[in-house]
């Protein structure tokens, strides 16, 4: 096996995931853009790859994120734009982790409609979750069929 000597070492890779109605991946690239002194920012489909210092990383997604909040988010991601262990370039077909990228694009609408609804609310008004001590709790002949059930 070929020995990895890091290429990248104190620097921080992450992603920027734009689920919004009103920006798009290419308006929140340009902004990048515009503030990226000391960062590596690569365009995708579904956002952006920031990977640079932790505190110039940190201070472009910030600024970012401020052009629709509730609609962009941010993911830590392991390796740097072009790691020949993860680009599909070298590898060839979708790169790891992308479909659950894809999943989790599916769910941030969602996500995105809670953060706008917090905004118009009150905090005094809304209640208080119930207790977890009063839930029913599962016994373990329920959850050995469960289990039992998912086998093939």
């Amino acid at each position: 096996m070929t020995e990895y000597t890091p290429a990248n070492t104190g620097t921080v890779t992450r992603y920027v995931v734009v689920e919004s109605y009103n920006v798009t991946p290419a308006d929140v690239a340009i902004r990048a853009y515009e503030i990226a002194k000391g960062v590596m920012i690569k365009e995708n489909c579904f956002g952006l790859v920031v990977m640079g210092k932790e505190e110039d990383v940190d201070r472009v997604i910030a600024e970012v994120r401020k052009m629709d909040p509730a609609h962009i988010f941010v993911k830590d991601r392991g390796f740097p734009p072009g790691d020949a262990r993860r680009c599909r370039a070298t590898l060839g077909g979708a790169r790891p982790g992308f479909h659950g990228i894809e999943f989790e694009m599916g769910i941030l609408p969602y996500i995105s409609h809670a953060l706008e609804e917090l905004d118009h609310r009150d905090a005094a008004v809304i209640a208080a979750p119930k207790s977890a001590q009063n839930a029913p709790r599962l016994d373990v002949y329920t959850l050995k069929k469960m289990i039992d059930a998912q086998e093939p």
